[in-house]
């Protein structure tokens, strides 16, 4: 009878690890070749165009986009000293601030009514989501007749109560405000589903614990609703906010940015400036610092928003 030598043991050992090496390889390989058309897709559509605007944002260029002259951070400091930039800057803040926080209310309190259970509550749900099926230039369209300061529904109201007409879109006071608004009427249906599948996700078992220890509607929804709704709230002010800085559609129908710059968000800023201006390399700055804000908001948002997040 033979006995395996020590050097018997290493020769097993040491081809049990090539095999399981080669394992792994293949099932990497495996996995890559699953990947590969997602990988495609990003590198031409995501990270390219990505890359490429970095490039940009350092040179200057001819109307044809290519590029002419290494000019390095001088894109960069010519932006901050641009009043209009600036302005496009602190109006796109301000839109952020209009219309986030009441999207996300509104469509509370519409989700919390649509989660009651009551005769014919879904043709209810069905007319709140239903700014989700209207596109942005049909409801851009919309309000355009609505914001009429000749025969827009808006100032008739007014005119009924001695009030005078308001030049909704012209004028600086109320053009920002105007926009918002109709931005806030677009996002409320995605906003309203989401929260109402949230609501749909807590435990009913909680509303009947507290049905039996005879705490009053608003408690339950202080203590209860609101807290295992966390999540969702999570989710919808991070992608609402995100796609407050993206706005574009709206502001180049209803006002292409104007009166007086007072409606110029950062993405019109930088459609104006590469595609009406021919200026690509200041374009791809602007969307540079866009980008670079948009990152800094939502590391913000996760940094001091998470911290109130309650998951079941």
């Amino acid at each position: 009878m033979t006995y395996p030598t020590l050097e018997t043991n290493e020769t097993y050992i040491f081809q049990a690890e090539r095999v399981k090496k080669q394992n792994r390889l293949k099932s990497f390989l495996k996995g890559m070749l699953f990947l590969l058309p997602s990988l495609l897709l990003f590198g031409v559509f995501l990270f390219y165009p990505m890359f490429k605007t970095i490039y940009l944002s350092f040179f200057l260029t001819n109307a044809q986009g290519a590029t002419t002259v290494f000019v390095g951070w001088e894109n960069y400091k010519a932006l901050f000293t641009d009043p209009i930039f600036m302005k496009s800057v602190k109006n796109t803040f301000l839109f952020v601030f209009y219309t986030v926080a009441p999207t996300v209310v509104i469509s509370l309190a519409l989700a919390v009514l649509a989660n009651e259970k009551l005769k014919g509550i879904g043709f209810f749900r069905t007319i709140f989501s239903s700014t989700m099926g209207v596109s942005v230039a049909a409801a851009s369209v919309f309000w355009m007749y609505l914001f009429n300061p000749t025969m827009g529904f808006l100032n008739k109201i007014l005119e009924t109560f001695g009030l005078d007409a308001i030049e909704w879109l012209t004028d600086p006071k109320w053009a920002l405000f105007s926009v918002s608004v109709t931005t806030i009427w677009m996002n409320i249906g995605f906003t309203f589903l989401i929260l109402l599948g949230g609501l749909q996700s807590i435990d009913s078992s909680l509303y009947e614990s507290a049905d039996i220890e005879g705490t009053g509607y608003f408690y339950k929804l202080r203590r209860i609703t609101i807290p295992m709704l966390s999540p969702t709230f999570f989710f919808v002010t991070t992608v609402s906010i995100i796609n407050a800085f993206q706005t574009f559609g709206q502001i180049d129908i209803l006002t292409q940015g104007g009166p007086a710059n007072g409606t110029n968000l950062i993405v019109y800023s930088i459609y104006r400036e590469a595609f009406v201006n021919y200026q690509f390399g200041s374009a791809s700055a602007q969307a540079v610092v866009l980008f670079i804000l948009i990152l800094l908001m939502t590391a913000l948002q996760f940094k001091l928003g998470e911290r109130k997040v309650h998951y079941q």
